[in-house]
């Protein structure tokens, strides 16, 4: 007969002190509760984060002891910290936010908290976070960089620009078909840079959240057959069938005309560039009871399953287009998100590889249209 070891036991004084160290070892800051929020375990990196000593925090109400605020300084409410949300939900919840210190300061940070599950009711929950202010700091001087330049850049454009389409129209003597040519290629190249300058400068805008938007009653089909027919010419170059379709009535909707219109040309756009030669892409609009939804189908490329997940990340391109399309940055779908976000409006999609992909955009705020009524002469 084989021998066998025998199992080993490990006494419960043994397994505490292994957990201990375990939760200590953790490199953010780690805070366990149980189920009544009441702190019981706190990790060396949480203290030294947020300034306290282990007596200051044990036994303490986590959300009394450990204060949430938003970016003003105000206390978010009990109801919207990640702690409650996961005894609520029972399921792990990710936000940033900001963690008052003792000395009165506060910290930005990214907060991830599991609740601890027995029986199909919490007990309990985990709390990770970490301290993202130098990250935070990171993006601001890149954004403020990116805006710099931008704006740098979009004189020596103009110029180039200019003096290629007066070359163009003969101002310095006739071209030979060649040079007529190639002066178009670089008026092309010049409104390529030119798009991706006003893209990076909008993310800009959006990440430092000095993006005005200014509401006005618009007429939503008006503006969607406008962008159909500006991009008609990009969709006949590729021999794309572009159509609008639109509702029997042409709805109302209180919103920011400017944004919508670079929010639906960039989902046109971004259609027409990943649908091959022959396709279609229809641009719908229906009316709901308090939105209005805009769709964008394509008989393009389509969205791989392990990539829709992170399509509105930015710089993120799917695998099964990075070699088809060189010309894309990632950015399109990242502004589109935040531009809509902007708008109080929502985007979500449908997509599957080789198959298409339909994008949707919904906005609030709809304002019936009724007819005028016939006056009676006298």
């Amino acid at each position: 007969m084989k021998a066998t070891n025998p199992p080993i036991v490990v006494s419960p004084q043994e397994q505490q002190a292994q957990t201990q160290a375990l939760f200590n070892s953790i490199g953010d800051g780690a805070i366990a509760t149980d189920e009544f929020g009441k702190i019981v375990r706190v990790n060396p990196m949480a203290l030294e984060l947020l300034g306290y000593t282990e007596n200051e925090i044990l036994n303490k109400w986590f959300p009394r002891k450990i204060i949430a605020v938003d970016d003003n300084d105000q206390p978010l409410n009990l109801i919207d910290r990640p702690i409650t949300q996961a005894f609520l939900t029972g399921r792990p919840v990710s936000e940033k936010m900001r963690y008052r210190t003792k000395k009165g300061g506060s910290i930005a940070v990214a907060v991830n908290v599991s609740p601890i599950i027995l029986d199909d009711r919490p007990i309990g929950a985990i709390e990770v976070f970490r301290d993202i202010t130098t990250d935070l700091e990171i993006d601001r001087m890149k954004s403020e960089f990116i805006s710099l330049a931008s704006h740098q850049l979009r004189t020596p454009l103009s110029a180039i620009k200019t003096y290629a389409h007066m070359l163009i129209d003969g101002f310095m003597g006739e071209l030979t078909p060649p040079q007529r040519k190639s002066l178009h290629t670089i008026v092309a190249a010049t409104d390529r840079m030119n798009e991706l300058i006003s893209t990076l400068l909008n993310i800009t805008r959006i990440e430092s959240g000095s993006i005005t938007v200014a509401p006005k009653h618009i007429h939503i089909a008006r503006l969607l057959d406008e962008v159909v027919k500006e991009l008609a010419h990009a969709a006949e170059g590729k021999r794309i069938n572009l159509t609008f379709q639109a509702t029997k009535h042409d709805p109302i909707v209180r919103t920011d005309s400017l944004i919508v219109k670079e929010v639906v040309s960039n989902l046109v756009a971004n259609a027409i560039k990943y649908t091959p030669d022959e396709g279609t892409v229809t641009v719908a609009l229906k009316a709901r009871p308090h939105t209005v939804v805009i769709s964008v189908a394509d008989s393009g490329f389509g969205i791989p399953k392990q990539a829709q997940a992170q399509i509105f990340t930015k710089f993120f391109r799917a695998s099964n287009v990075v070699h088809r399309e060189t010309s894309g940055t990632g950015l399109g779908l990242y502004l589109v998100e935040g531009l809509t976000e902007q708008l109080g409006g929502k985007v979500w999609f449908e997509s599957e590889e080789n198959h298409g992909s339909t994008f949707y955009l919904s906005l609030p705020h709809v304002v019936s249209r009724k007819p005028k009524r016939a006056t009676k002469r006298k």
